[in-house]
Order: structure tokens, then C-alpha cells, then sequence
């Protein structure tokens, strides 16, 4: 893939996530179609939200993966307020207390930040997880593309020298399959940055839709639905 280099996605890009009101009702017409994918046979699912958001954002994934059959679960950890390095830990002691408790590795899906998180989670203990599966995540440059840049900058953040802290970490290959799901429409996240240029085991998926859209959107769900099947995991 030739890509251009990130920028920071312009503020009045970020009005086109209004239009995110509309995945719902789509989103109900192919509820049929999308309930027949591939069942899940009870494996564990744990969803990770975005920045400044909780388990609140992410219930109508959730309980479309349910209606699948996957045992699927917020995080349960309140609202992500960006802390990469804090959150990480608390993850793997519930992917290990989960994973005690069910014999079998969880697969994770992370919404634009929650994804990044998702993805260190595997990187630091692949045996936990059986995949990932990002939605607008920033695993380029960190917050340095999005609209959180200037949060950051406030913060005291560095975020030239974090973005090269970043790329040091890619130079450890995550293990387990990852699905980067991004869209050029996207007012919050450059669309450049989701895509992993480090991770031979990554499959990238474009849909049409805004950063607000990609966790109402039916097609980001079918293929969320592909990514976590049981089968297609085995065979990755």
C-alpha cells in the first residue's frame, strides 16, 4: 500500500461524525443478514473503547456479538481517559483472571484507542489472546493524528518523542492475527495512521464510514463477525 504521511485530521472534518445517527437504522434493515454469520459457540469476547468513552459506547456491539453467541464483555474499567501505560497492566490481569476461569485465549476488539490497548495487550501476552480487531485505531505516531493531539499537548505530552517511542515498539511483531478496520472518512483519526506497516500478521479492511460510525456501522459488523470466527482464527 503507498501511503502519504499522517496528518492530523482538520477540526470541521470532525462535524461529518454527525452523520454517524445514520449507521443505526441501517444497521437495523441488515440486522437479519448479520445475525446469520458464523456463531461464535460461547468464545470470549472483550470490547475496548475509545478515548474519553466507556462500556456505554460499545453496548450495541456487544450485544450484536452476544446475539452470535460470543460470551462478550465490556472492560470494566470505567472511562478510557488515554493512559496507554496505566491500562495495559489492568488489562492482562483480566485477560488472566478471564482466561483462568476459561481455559481458552479472549479475542479483543478496540475501538480507535481501546485498539491501540488491545494491541499492546497481545504483543505483552499473546497466549491471552486468540486475536484482535481494531476500529480506527491510531498505530501510527499515537495520539499525534487525531483530534486528541492537542488533550496531549496540554498534558505536557511530547508527541514527536512519543511517536518515536511508538515506532520502537512496532520493531516487536505482535503474534496473534490482527483486523485493522479504518475509513478515510474519518474526522478523529487520520485514516493513514491506522494502517499497521509493521505486523505481518495484519489484514486490513476499508469501509465507508466516520470514526462516530465504524461501531454502528452493519458492514464494519460483518466483518468484526469474519475476523472472530472460531474457524477462520484456527486457520490464520
Amino acid at each position: 500500500m503507498n501511503l502519504e504521511a499522517p496528518k492530523a485530521p482538520d477540526p470541521w472534518r470532525a462535524a461529518r461524525e454527525l452523520g454517524a445517527v445514520l449507521e443505526l437504522p441501517r444497521l437495523a434493515w441488515r440486522a437479519p443478514f448479520l445475525l446469520s454469520l458464523p456463531r461464535g459457540g460461547g468464545a470470549p469476547v472483550m470490547v475496548l473503547p475509545g478515548f474519553g468513552t466507556g462500556d456505554a459506547s460499545t453496548l450495541v456491539l456487544r450485544a450484536f456479538l452476544r446475539g452470535l453467541g460470543y460470551d462478550a464483555r465490556g472492560w470494566g474499567l470505567g472511562r478510557n481517559r488515554g493512559d496507554v501505560r496505566a491500562l495495559v497492566p489492568r488489562l492482562i490481569e483480566k485477560a488472566l483472571a478471564f482466561h483462568a476461569k476459561r481455559r481458552e485465549p479472549l479475542r479483543l476488539v478496540g475501538w480507535s484507542l481501546g485498539g491501540v490497548i488491545a494491541r499492546e495487550v497481545a504483543r505483552e501476552r499473546p497466549e491471552l489472546v486468540a486475536c484482535v480487531v481494531t476500529l480506527g485505531s491510531p498505530v501510527v505516531g499515537g495520539p499525534k493524528y487525531t483530534l486528541a493531539a492537542e488533550f496531549y499537548r496540554r498534558q505536557g505530552v511530547d508527541l514527536d518523542a512519543l511517536e518515536v517511542q511508538i515506532a520502537e515498539r512496532e520493531k516487536l511483531a505482535i503474534e496473534r492475527p490482527i483486523t485493522a478496520i479504518y475509513s478515510r472518512r474519518d474526522g478523529v483519526v487520520a485514516w493513514q495512521a491506522c494502517i499497521d506497516r509493521s505486523n505481518p500478521s495484519v489484514t486490513h479492511a476499508e469501509v465507508e464510514t466516520t470514526h462516530t460510525g465504524l461501531g454502528f456501522n452493519a458492514e464494519v459488523y460483518e466483518l468484526v463477525a469474519r475476523a472472530l470466527d472460531p474457524g477462520a482464527v484456527a486457520k490464520r
